[in-house]
């Protein structure tokens, strides 16, 4: 209490008159203000500026009464002792003052020292944890300790959305907590939104987003109020922060490791079996297409056999085909042979490679003449139009009509196959496209899921883009799926026309491909 630290400098202002008193028959005026100033220096090393300040008048007037003549009175004999006097009292102040500054910087200082030491064990703790649960075990203790105070970590998921039950868990207000969240500041003591909440609320600010709050309730409101203690919060915010965008994207890169290594596995198998597989099917399909016409000829009742063991033979052609095509693909090996060509070519050529996968379906195409030319690799850009119309129709009933349809779209053209299928699920549009996926409803369907992203890797390399659509009614029910992908125009260069027999040169016929190029 304030009025025990002034009675404590009165009384160390009386015990060094007692000591004065002792020594005053020995020791001249000079020596005697000294032991008074000794006084006022160790009131000021323990009771503080104004208690040492009060030990300086004291010792002033006890020095004028008890050793001044006239003794016991605060009269002043001599003109001198008035210095002596001023002097002594400036002495007394300042020393107390300097005192004073020196015991609060070194309070400080000790108070930096730990703060320091703590921040140095926070940050080695940080240092070895590897998962987000980790640096929540690691950095409360410490924190609390610091604080003294209530602490709790709340890290933000993939998303950066906080965990309501966790915030409420610890005690701590989840609503505040993700408005410091949002807006990136601290909120609560001494902050700009709701500071008469007894908790803080710091955003976990690391490089790259906020990655959470640390919520810090002390035991003394107060304490954070200071700038030194909100600057403290702030940088063990920070360190928490940094250490869980360093788990993050550790994680993320274990992650893209791990799937770099299985594709380059996957690579390595598939392009091995496609390769050993491939003579030996070649064989087959030959010595198939060749059993099927003789026993036609032959023996007419097991064509029908004949016939379903061509088929087969050819789809298996057909798989190492797309697996040969994927693996190539991914090694960067293919290179595209661009040339100006027609998309109603296309897809004729299309077609015809697909023979009797296309059997019992209707295929309706409806490609305006005005249709430009396009530059591409007519074998790459056939083989996305083929496994477009082979998907539709093992996803199709027999009977059932697919349409293909293209048109330009501001600087792209587009082709669309449409099909009467169940349609594609919820939420699979973006990954019917990924290697081995398959439709949830082709189990008893053949083929190994690669012919959608053969296609979109052949799209993407000539710079178009590739997507899915369901078909809809009025009603909203699903009529089927539409299976759309575009590649960029370009500017046709221009082409002479040849001279006819009178030596003039004739105009490409209207609605003819180099028509409508032109």
């Amino acid at each position: 209490m304030p009025g025990l630290r002034y009675g404590a400098a009165v009384g160390i202002c009386a015990a060094a008159t007692g000591l004065a008193a002792l020594v005053f028959p020995y020791l001249d005026l000079a020596n005697i203000v000294m032991v008074f100033l000794l006084g006022v220096v160790i009131a000021a090393l323990r009771l503080g500026r104004g208690p040492a300040i009060a030990a300086a008048v004291v010792s002033v007037l006890c020095f004028d009464v008890f050793f001044v003549p006239p003794y016991f009175s605060l009269a002043v004999d001599d003109a001198q002792y008035l210095v002596t006097l001023a002097v002594m009292l400036v002495v007394g102040v300042t020393v107390a003052e300097l005192m004073t500054r020196l015991r609060r910087e070194a309070k400080v200082a000790v108070s930096r020292e730990e703060r320091a030491l703590d921040l140095f064990a926070l940050a080695r703790e940080l240092s070895g944890a590897l998962t987000a649960g980790q640096v929540v075990e690691k950095s409360v203790p410490i924190l609390s300790a610091t604080f003294r105070a209530s602490v709790a970590v709340l890290p933000g998921d993939t998303e950066g959305a906080l965990s309501e039950a966790a915030a409420t868990e610890a005690g701590f207000d989840p609503v505040l907590a993700r408005l410091a969240l949002a807006r990136g500041a601290a909120v609560g003591i001494g902050g700009a939104d709701r500071p008469d909440v007894p908790a803080l609320y710091v955003p976990l600010k690391a490089p790259m987003r906020i990655r959470g709050v640390l919520a810090i309730r002390p035991d003394e409101p107060k304490a954070l109020l200071d700038a030194e203690p909100r600057r403290l919060a702030e940088t063990v915010a920070a360190l928490v922060g940094i250490a869980l965008e360093r788990i993050h994207y550790v994680e993320v890169s274990q992650r893209t490791l791990l799937g770099m290594e299985s594709e380059r596995l996957r690579s390595s198998l598939l392009g091995a079996l496609s390769h050993d597989i491939r003579t030996p099917l070649t064989a087959l399909v030959a010595l198939a297409d060749t059993l099927s016409i003789r026993i036609a000829a032959d023996a007419p009742d097991a064509a029908r056999q004949a016939d379903a063991l061509r088929v087969q033979a050819h789809r298996i052609g057909l798989l190492v085909e797309n697996l040969l095509e994927m693996a190539r693909l991914q090694d960067g090996a293919v290179r595209l042979n661009r040339d100006w060509q027609s998309v109603e070519e296309l897809v004729g050529g299309a077609i015809d490679s697909l023979g009797v996968a296309l059997e019992g379906r209707s295929i309706e195409i409806d490609l305006p003449p005005t249709l430009p030319l396009v530059r591409c690799d007519a074998v790459l850009i056939e083989r996305v139009i083929a496994n477009l119309l082979e998907n539709a129709a093992k996803y199709t009933p027999p009977g059932s009509h697919i349409a293909v349809s293209g048109q330009v779209q501001g600087a792209e053209i587009a082709v669309a196959v449409a099909d009467e299928g169940p349609g594609i699920a919820a939420g699979e549009e973006e990954a019917i496209f990924g290697k081995f996926q398959r439709g949830g409803r082709e189990s008893a369907i053949p083929g190994m899921g690669l012919g959608l992203a053969i296609a979109r890797a052949i799209v993407a390399a000539h710079g178009g883009h590739i997507f899915v659509e369901n078909r809809r009614s009025a009603d909203g029910r699903v009529l089927g799926a539409s299976f759309s992908f575009t590649l960029p125009l370009e500017s046709v260069p221009p082409v002479e026309s040849e001279p006819d027999e009178a030596g003039t040169r004739s105009d490409p016929a209207p609605g003819s491909a180099l028509a409508s190029a032109t």
